[in-house]
């Protein structure tokens, strides 16, 4: 599990167009090294990526909401395990 109050990388999908976030998200999610996370800053509950991560890398990712809207999300999201 990572550190809530450590300096976390953090992606603003806000800026990203939508057909190219998953994408982007799932390239840095990849790239983590087992005990390393990055937040993931949305204007919506990111859910449905939460759930495409359950079904596409099971066990390999924590996923920790640091602030649920209603204007602003911030997820945590961490390496658990090698892929």
């Amino acid at each position: 599990m990572t550190d809530q109050n450590a300096e976390h990388d953090t992606i603003d999908v806000r800026t990203i167009p939508p057909r190219e976030r998953h994408p982007q998200i799932f390239a840095k999610a990849n790239g983590l090294a087992v005990g390393k996370s990055f937040v993931i800053v949305n204007d919506h509950d990111p859910r449905p990526l939460h759930y495409q991560l359950q079904a596409e890398y099971p066990g390999q990712f924590s996923w920790t909401y640091l602030e649920a809207g209603p204007d602003v999300w911030r997820v945590a999201l961490g390496r658990e395990a090698a892929a």
